[in-house]
């Protein structure tokens, strides 16, 4: 038995740790937290302190008897999770749940895997952080306080099953803030004008003038005044100029970076740098810091010197700007920087080029250019045209590496250098144009964008980022944008060759595709909440919390009484907006219906946005869902009253009604009791009857059975899970062994008999009278099964020795009981 035991929280992080270690060591993993906050509960008494309730997971109780063991049987054990609050927290778990003795276990921090980092951690053991621990803690205790009290809110005033956070929520408002701006925006019409010159060499260049114009009539008439005038260079600068190389990765640099130039999720960039961390190639990716240590600034010059030469190397120290900037680690880098591209999965490779080109150009030198600008005089009038030109001299850390912007303008700058031209030189003018532009909205928010905004305002920290924006999206409050756009005509005069003429062109404007996207839920939830929880959505508030996790971490506040300070006035509020908020259905009335009077409008109805005609009082009421892309805040009474046309009736089909109309997921046409789903860009309101057939015979034809097995028939599909075939109510995958396209009658038994073979192999128990069985589930337990009523029984106990009895009293206590409720009445 190894005298060392070190945990860490990661497989990946044991396995790569473990090459570094000799025979005395044995390297385990506690998958994370092996203790945290009840998910049932609230898990925190708020009479006491707010003590947080910790208990370990039924799944994570194996593993903790497991570490228990080794950890008895070890001479010294060493906690080396990472080096951040949520790693000292899972350190601070595993020694009170392992019951650790003080004198034998020791923690230790790296933020890279590499031998000469361990062999440091070791030499530089310390104890743990309590300061650190109680941040986490006072995170963990605030946001739980914030979802657990606010959601039921919501479940009341809005509709079941939605959540609030501290950070989620502020998110979704910047979002819903931005595309307010944006709807609220009325673009403003100008021309610009551009023209093209000709030196007396022949060289072409192309110059604007500063000004705009704001009319098309103003316009025509500058470049009539320009007809048989005459063009000269009236002034030329050149002058010296540099570029300088943008700081190394932070987590938030890094995101964006990841997003701008590799396309990368935020969640996406995370996972892969992850993996990248755990095999020891860069070092840790939560990061604030913008340093390096003495030993990447030398590992960084001597990469440089040795690839490109001594004038391409200038040492560079940063500073960050992040407020409230966590723990003192370096920068993301690569742990070997004359490693530049290793053998790796393609994201992980990408990912890593990215980090190493970033690090490498942040310590060369400058990049060194000449600017030339030239004003060009006209004979006829007092403007001039202005080009610019660059070019560069030296180019420094620009041989590695250019950061990108999220600025989506393009740039109507000259690239590159201009032709040489002197003071006075005759310039013949080709054309001189005038286009009209419109001033644009502001730009809907990237995961990146947001992720930099988060940033600037002090809300969240590197940790938070991703797991923010996966929670706004897979709550619904907020999704990719999917419009590409609609399309814009504007109009171009040009003048040439002495004679002004009218061109009409188009652009595509208002696409979102990819965007983050507020829905209409998310908007109503924001609302409601900026409403009556102004404190919680404040972006001063929130910043405010992360600087007192900051002060908490430094061991300059209480944990404890900040909780107290914030519940004080939190909780009273739930009460009073549980008690007398009205509920919030985004209610808008659109109109009248002309045939009954009614009302029309839309509203979040149960099964999402719909539109209504009939107030509520009204006992006869009509409803329509509506279609994918339409939002409560912007649809019209047309369209509304569009949508009531529906379902529309399209004619018989072999003795069934064929319908077109409009569901939960989207178009689709009902044949007898079949919904077959329209093909994207298909309309319900468009769909005739020939097409409909078309897709009948097909779904017929892919329902169709494909053989016949034990006298049963079998069918084929695509499911969410990939290729199945369904027999006797059994759905089989079917695995790429198998050619799907073309099953054989044997691939077809065998894909059966193994199923069944595998049905019985977990069946451990069955009462088919009462229609109850014990089968085998993941992780070697057992489950209860009666109807869609599942119930898992505990590892301790025997599955084989269940009673019939024991099974039907657990099977009672799990079913839901059907209430009475009296209905509440309504608010005037």
């Amino acid at each position: 038995m190894p005298k060392n035991l070190v945990i860490v929280e990661s497989p990946a992080k044991a396995k790569t740790i473990e090459r570094f270690l000799g025979k005395d060591f044995q390297v385990e993993s506690s998958f994370g937290h092996i203790a945290d906050l009840p998910s049932k509960e609230l898990g925190v008494d708020v009479d006491n302190n707010f003590q947080p309730k910790y208990i370990v997971d039924r799944e994570k109780k194996a593993l903790v008897t497991k570490l228990k063991g080794l950890a008895k049987k070890a001479e010294m054990i060493w906690l080396a999770s990472d080096e951040d609050r949520e790693g000292e927290a899972i350190s601070w778990h595993l020694a009170e749940e392992l019951g650790l003795e003080k004198s034998k276990t020791k923690r230790i921090v790296f933020n890279s895997i590499t031998k000469s980092a361990i062999q440091r951690a070791i030499e530089n053991p310390r104890e743990i952080n309590y300061n650190l621990v109680n941040a986490q803690q006072a995170r963990r205790v605030l946001d739980r306080l914030v979802g657990y009290q606010l959601s039921p809110v919501l479940w009341k005033k809005i509709k079941p099953g939605l959540s609030a956070g501290r950070v989620q929520s502020v998110a979704v408002r910047l979002i819903v803030e931005r595309a307010r701006e944006i709807e609220a925006f009325t673009p403003e019409a100008s021309y610009r004008i551009k023209a093209e010159f000709k030196t007396e060499k022949g060289k072409v260049f192309e110059a604007k003038l500063s000004k705009t114009f704001a009319s098309k009539t103003d316009a025509e008439s500058f470049l009539k005044n320009n007809i048989g005038a005459d063009f000269s260079v009236a002034k030329l600068d050149k002058k010296p100029a540099k570029k300088s190389p943008a700081a190394p990765f932070t987590t938030s640099t890094l995101q964006q970076e990841a997003s701008r130039k590799l396309y990368f999720s935020v969640g996406r960039t995370m996972q892969v740098a992850q993996r990248l961390y755990e095999a020891g190639l860069i070092t840790y990716m939560r990061t604030d810091s913008v340093n390096l240590s003495k030993e990447a600034l030398t590992a960084a010059k001597d990469a440089i010197v040795d690839s490109f030469g001594e004038k391409y190397s200038t040492v560079r120290s940063y500073t960050g700007k992040s407020k409230g900037a966590q723990e003192a680690h370096e920068a993301i880098r690569p742990t070997d920087m004359k490693l530049q591209s290793p053998s790796l999965e393609r994201d992980q490779q990408k990912l890593y080029e990215l980090i190493w080109k970033r690090t490498l150009a942040s310590q060369m030198s400058d990049a060194q250019l000449e600017r030339t600008n030239v004003r060009i005089k006209a004979s006829a009038h007092n403007d001039e045209f202005t080009a610019n030109g660059e070019v560069i001299k030296f180019d420094g850390f620009l041989k590695v590496y250019l950061e990108s912007t999220d600025e989506e303008d393009t740039n109507e700058e000259q690239d590159g250098m201009l032709p040489a031209m002197i003071v006075g030189e005759n310039l013949i003018n080709k054309y001189i144009s005038a286009t009209e532009r419109f001033t644009r909205p502001p730009y809907r928010y990237t995961e990146a964008s947001l992720v930099k905004k988060l940033e600037e305002l002090g809300i969240g920290r590197p940790s938070t980022y991703a797991p923010t924006i996966s929670t706004i999206l897979n709550r619904g409050y907020v999704e990719k944008g999917t419009i590409e756009g609609t399309e814009r005509k504007y109009a171009q005069l040009i003048l040439e060759a002495g004679v002004v003429k009218e061109k009409g062109l188009t652009e595509t404007v208002g696409s979102d595709k990819g965007k983050m996207v507020p829905t209409d839920i998310g908007m109503i939830v924001n609302d409601f909440l900026v409403s009556h929880f102004t404190n919680i959505l404040d972006y001063n508030f929130t910043a405010k919390v992360e600087e007192d996790f900051d002060e908490i971490a430094a061991g300059e506040e209480d944990w404890q009484k900040v909780m107290q300070s914030f519940y004080k006035d939190f909780h009273p509020t739930v009460l009073d907006v549980e008690e007398n908020a009205d509920r919030a259905s985004g209610e808008r009335i659109l109109g009248e219906d002309p045939k009954t009077g009614k009302p029309v409008l839309v509203r979040l109805g149960r099964f999402g946005p719909m539109a209504q005609i009939g107030s509520a009082e009204d006992e006869e009421k009509r409803f329509a869902s509506l279609l994918p892309d339409q939002s409560i805040t912007t649809i019209t009474f047309e369209q509304a009253m569009t949508l009531f046309e529906l379902p529309r009736k399209l004619g018989v089909y072999e003795g069934e009604e064929v319908e077109a109309s409009v569901g939960r997921f989207g178009p689709y046409v009902k044949f007898g009791k079949k919904f077959i789903s329209l093909d994207k860009g298909e309309s319900a309101f468009e769909v005739d009857m020939d097409r409909a057939i078309e897709l009948i015979i097909a779904k017929q034809k892919a329902d169709a059975p494909i053989a016949h097995y034990e006298d049963k028939e079998v069918t084929k599909g695509v499911g969410r899970f990939g290729p199945f075939i369904k027999w006797n109510s059994m759905f089989i995958n079917v695995n790429k062994k198998y050619d799907f396209d073309n099953l054989t009658k044997d691939d077809i038994v065998e894909l059966i008999e193994v199923k069944k073979q595998k049905e019985i192999d977990k069946l451990i128990q069955e009462w088919p009278d009462e229609g109850i069985r014990i089968e085998k589930a993941r992780w070697g337990r057992h489950n209860i099964i009666k109807g869609k009523v599942k119930v898992e029984l505990s590892k301790d106990i025997d599955a084989t020795k269940v009673s019939l009895e024991d099974a039907q009293a657990l099977i009672e206590k799990k079913s839901p009981k059907k209430k009475t409720k009296a209905k509440a009445k309504a608010k005037k």
